[in-house]
């Protein structure tokens, strides 16, 4: 991923592996880091530019000077490997005075496959040139200004020449590689509450807990048989189960089962316990349980599920970060989840095969 002007990012660069944490002080941009990770996937998903960035001055540079027409923005980008080799899409967006994607590049090999630019700030518009080696070597026409061109090339692309092919192909390993992103930021305070029975697909703050594990417990019980293996070395206390029970007015709430006939409801947990179970379940689960938008293009078996965690160590004692990263190197070792963390110390997780650390310096 390629931060080139971005919040507080300026030329930054991160290499993305299995498990990749960033960590830092506050304010030296790892949250944005994030964000702009998750800004790509929106995007790629095919998201209008006024969706994913609501305040879009929040991620120009501090410093950014304007131009003579008072224009300022900034510029985001990243390189997915796959059977085309690496493919690299970069973004330069207008954050002022209009809200528009000014500049975008896709190119693989040397060889630039669709590059866009405003010609006429007056049209809601960009002109673009996808490479075709055709009678013309490339091909012109115009795209929205608010979407993502490179989502929308296989709309545009016949496909019927080698060169017409090349370029779908890179599109899709691009979109593909970033569209299944799930972020998750467990809120204890919304977690403790019994919730009404709905799709059983896990929200990002996990709010919903109770409802999945009513799914979970009854479509896999191996998986969830893990999950609680999970829970038992995280939660204080004897755990011989993780339930969800009806209640009277059809609301559902988990429940610990102590395995001597004693349950104890969620409310009654800590906090760090709420966040170290709901990522133990995000991890241990997929996009069939959590609420992604995964790429039907890619057979389920074959999906790779970026898990956004801000904050992944957030009240979590010694003894449950330790666990949760073992627990994450395992599932990413499988190849269908990678892990895209911040956290505020190291010390954890440095020298842990599998694990990328990347210090950021406010």
């Amino acid at each position: 991923m390629r931060l080139s002007a971005f919040g507080p990012h300026r030329g930054a660069v991160f290499g993305l592996g299995a498990v990749t944490l960033l960590v830092g002080a506050s304010g030296s941009g790892k949250s944005s880091a994030l964000r702009a990770y998750e800004a790509l996937a929106r995007l790629a998903g095919g998201s209008e530019l006024g969706e994913v960035f609501p305040d879009p001055a929040l991620w120009v540079p501090e410093r950014a000077r304007p131009d003579a027409q008072r224009r300022r923005g900034f510029r985001i980008g990243c390189t997915a490997d796959g059977p085309e080799g690496p493919v690299r899409l970069d973004v330069a967006v207008q954050a002022e005075p209009e809200l528009r994607i000014v500049g975008e590049r896709l190119s693989s090999g040397g060889q630039v496959l669709l590059e866009t630019a405003l010609r006429d700030p007056s049209r809601r518009s960009v002109q673009a040139a996808w490479h075709t080696a055709g009678s013309a070597p490339v091909t012109r026409g115009p795209l929205p200004d608010d979407l993502l061109g490179t989502a929308l090339l296989p709309l545009r692309v016949a496909g019927k020449t080698d060169a017409q092919r090349r370029v779908l192909a890179a599109a899709e390993q691009t979109v593909v590689a970033l569209r299944s992103v799930y972020a998750c930021d467990p809120r204890p305070d919304r977690m403790r509450a019994p919730v009404p029975a709905g799709s059983g697909h896990l929200l990002g703050g996990c709010d919903n807990l109770a409802d999945v594990l009513w799914r979970t417990r009854s479509e896999c019980a191996r998986r969830h048989a893990q999950f609680v293996a999970a829970v038992r070395a995280g939660c204080a206390g004897p755990v011989a189960d993780v339930c969800a029970e009806t209640l009277d007015d059809g609301t559902v709430r988990a429940v610990l089962d102590r395995g001597d006939g004693f349950r104890t409801a969620l409310e009654r947990l800590g906090g760090g316990e709420l966040r170290y179970l709901a990522l133990a379940l995000v991890l241990l689960t997929g996009p069939g349980v959590l609420e992604v938008d995964p790429a039907g293009e890619v057979p389920a078996a074959m999906q790779t599920l970026t898990v956004l965690a801000d904050g992944l160590d957030r009240r979590l004692d010694p003894s449950q970060r330790a666990e949760l990263l073992r627990l994450a190197v395992r599932m990413c070792d499988r190849g269908h989840v990678r892990l895209f963390g911040t956290a505020t110390d190291a010390s954890w997780a440095a020298g842990t095969p599998g694990v990328t650390v990347v210090h950021l310096n406010p």
